[in-house]
């Protein structure tokens, strides 16, 4: 790894750049314990997992504002009861004009309600699955997201376990741009080579600031460019 800047240096970049560290401070999120997040039902868990894969690429507001037709329209994402679904019903769906026309995505939901299941029926639930996963080795988490599920790949799954709560950073166009700038990443950041550097990266300053992935994530984001965060 090249010469790392301290954290302390990124956060006061930060938080002159945010008006002081009262400012910055104010866009933190509260992660999880791994208790908290084994305690959604899998069905929450489809459901916020469908809606990044809605939004990514999209509007958000217009997936949020559609989300409770979603909800009746997939019986609330109770896995087992959205196995049950036929390709007609689920091309149905994908036409529905009260849903959002687009049959990829929808097939999607299907796909990761049988990635839950088989997870749940692993771990007993997948809940637990992801609540138990370690921190230090998050990009994994990533990885199996992408490799078991339907269209998880890139920021997607990331959203997905930032929105329930698991700590995890963020490979905003700003982060990455910082990583690559400062020559801590040399290879593609979809490639495990490059994700595992970038790891070792937000390790170093963890093991420095004694702060979550998602705060140094955050915090680092607003340190450059456009705080893509």
């Amino acid at each position: 790894m090249s010469r790392i800047e301290t954290f302390s240096a990124i956060y006061e970049r930060a938080a002159e750049r945010k008006g002081g560290s009262v400012g910055l401070e104010m866009l933190m999120t509260k992660s999880l314990s791994d208790d908290q997040i084994g305690q959604y039902s899998d069905a929450q868990l489809l459901s916020e997992m469908s809606k990044k894969v809605f939004q990514s690429g999209f509007v958000w507001r217009i997936v949020e504002a559609k989300w409770p037709a979603y909800e009746k329209a997939f019986f609330g994402f109770e896995p087992f009861k959205v196995l049950m679904l036929s390709p007609e019903q689920l091309h149905d769906r994908a036409s529905d004009a009260n849903l959002i026309r687009h049959l990829k995505k929808t097939m999607a939901i299907y796909d990761n309600a049988q990635m839950v299941n088989e997870l749940a029926h692993e771990h007993g639930s997948f809940a637990e699955f992801v609540g138990n996963w370690p921190t230090d080795d998050i990009t994994g988490l990533w990885s199996a997201l992408k490799r078991k599920g339907n269209r998880l790949g890139g920021n997607t799954g990331p959203y997905f376990l930032r929105a329930i709560g698991k700590d995890t950073f963020l490979l905003t166009s700003d982060v990455q741009g910082y990583l690559k700038a400062h020559h801590l990443v040399d290879y593609g950041f979809s490639s495990k080579a490059g994700l595992q550097q970038a790891q070792a990266a937000f390790h170093y300053w963890q093991q420095e600031s004694g702060r979550s992935l998602a705060d140094i994530s955050r915090i680092l984001a607003c340190s450059v460019g456009d705080n893509r965060i």
